[in-house]
């Protein structure tokens, strides 16, 4: 559904909550004449007709003398309201079978079933919210961590828009500058004296920072890849419970547990991941058994980030550092099970880590690859009473971050489409520039800048083509 088939004058209803047994639910209408479509299957009509804006009413939908449900009425009136539009929001009770009665006979008597994310093309094209706030609606909705959801948040409540805002005005200042040169010139050795360099150079500036900060809002809004990898019994379902506070995994003294992989969303430092637990590598006659190795080293290719655990008890082998000396991913070495080495009082003379040496001493001392830099490559852990899980934590976002800005004290950019429009508005300045620094015309001057305001445009929606507006919005679930 595009757009241009959205067709903004008809009633819309959809049904704007989890279609699964709960408390409440609610069903959604907007358009024109939606209040007085519910008041006819509403049992207090002319309540609803007199009620003024943002207010409730109470009452039962009815479909003809059968009764439905008992429920709650939210009346916005427009331009009150999330559309920009008369809406209704219907509370009912929240059993599946409940809601979707209630949204059939919103169909019944006159509404269409809505699109995705209508309601927030309604609201976008009614200008109550622009194409920045509206994205960062689907941000926040599927954000997986409370990190991802406070930028999207900062991006719904205005951030992104004002510094785009306060960009363009920097670009436009300078045009006006441009436009009475042009109008009333005078003397100037060059171009470059006719206006004053300083905003662009600022905007330039600005521009690269939001350009920037894509890498790391992409990293929280789509999380990344950390897999669990050792050998059987190195204590890899057992971290993956700890990291995830569950029992996800069967624990068990018996190798090869884990024949195939589990995968589940996890939050490591407000980090979004995506966290693999693993079959454990080793030679196997085992057909599924062997299945599962295979399909642990493909994901381990794909990974953001490999724990290789080694049980502390056994120290490694040739498998291990075979592993380790060849492993081109991002790589920590975890040594597992620390709570159960004795107190360390001496040394053992075979090294094993039984009176408290870390059995991997030789390896503590090498560093691994981390996305350009080089971190220390040995965490020990216990994930039964979780000490060291912090450290190792702090291990995996400072490899997951290294070399971006994480930090939100300014605005970022929320999506792919984001960063391309800023990355033209970026070249169409940096273009002005050196127009100016090699004495082009000043038309040529302007064109470069009304064409960065454009790029602008399309991240805040002032210029935005039907089919971009389509693919944005297409994503967005029905309810929104």
């Amino acid at each position: 559904m595009t757009p241009n088939q959205y067709t903004p004058e008809e009633p819309i209803s959809s049904i704007a909550t989890a279609l699964a047994p709960a408390a409440l639910g609610i069903v959604r209408v907007s358009g024109k004449g939606c209040i007085e479509l519910v008041s006819k299957v509403f049992s207090r009509p002319k309540a609803l007709l007199e009620a003024p804006g943002n207010t409730l009413v109470y009452g039962w939908i009815h479909d003809a003398d059968k009764k439905i449900d008992e429920v709650m009425l939210a009346v916005y009136r427009a331009p009150k309201s999330f559309t920009g539009e008369d809406m209704v929001e219907i509370f009912c009770h929240g059993g599946p079978a409940v809601v979707t009665a209630i949204q059939n006979l919103t169909l019944k008597i006159g509404f269409r079933q809505a699109n995705r994310g209508e309601y927030t093309f309604r609201a976008f094209i009614n200008g109550k919210t622009d194409l920045t706030r509206a994205e960062a609606v689907k941000e926040i909705i599927d954000s997986h961590t409370d990190v991802s959801r406070s930028h999207a948040a900062g991006r719904l409540a205005g951030s992104l828009f004002s510094e785009i805002d306060s960009i363009k005005k920097l670009i436009i200042d300078t045009l006006a500058a441009i436009e009475v040169e042009i109008e009333y010139p005078e003397d100037e050795e060059t171009i470059a004296d006719s206006f004053d360099r300083g905003d662009i150079e600022a905007a330039a500036s600005r521009l690269q920072a939001l350009a920037d900060s894509w890498r790391g809002e992409k990293l929280y809004q789509d999380g990344a890849r950390v897999v669990l990898a050792g050998r059987t019994n190195a204590g890899k379902s057992s971290l993956f419970n700890a990291i995830l506070k569950e029992e996800r995994a069967i624990v068990s003294d018996i190798e090869g547990t884990t024949r195939d992989w589990l995968e589940s969303w996890a939050s490591i430092n407000g980090i979004p991941v995506r966290l693999f637990d693993t079959a454990g590598l080793r030679e196997t006659s085992d057909v599924i058994e062997a299945q599962g190795v295979e399909i642990s080293r493909s994901l381990v290719h794909d990974a953001d980030v490999v724990l290789y655990l080694v049980d502390s008890q056994s120290g490694l082998n040739d498998e291990d550092r075979e592993f380790i000396e060849n492993c081109s991913e991002p790589l920590i070495v975890v040594e597992t099970k620390i709570d159960k080495a004795a107190a360390p009082e001496k040394s053992s003379p075979d090294n094993t880590g039984r009176c408290g040496v870390s059995p991997l001493e030789g390896v503590a001392s090498n560093e691994v690859r981390a996305r350009g830099s080089l971190s220390p490559s040995v965490c020990r852990i216990s994930s039964k009473t979780g000490d060291g899980l912090s450290e190792l934590f702090a291990r995996i976002s400072d490899i997951l971050t290294a070399g971006l800005s994480t930090e939100r004290t300014q605005a970022g950019l929320g999506s792919a489409r984001q960063k391309e429009a800023v990355s033209a508005a970026l070249e169409s300045v940096r273009h002005a520039l050196v127009s100016a620094d090699d004495n082009y015309t000043l038309d040529a001057v302007v064109q470069d800048l009304e064409d960065a305001l454009d790029s602008l445009g399309e991240v805040t929606g002032d210029v935005t083509p039907d089919d971009v507006l389509g693919s944005i919005f297409a994503n967005f679930c029905v309810g929104k």
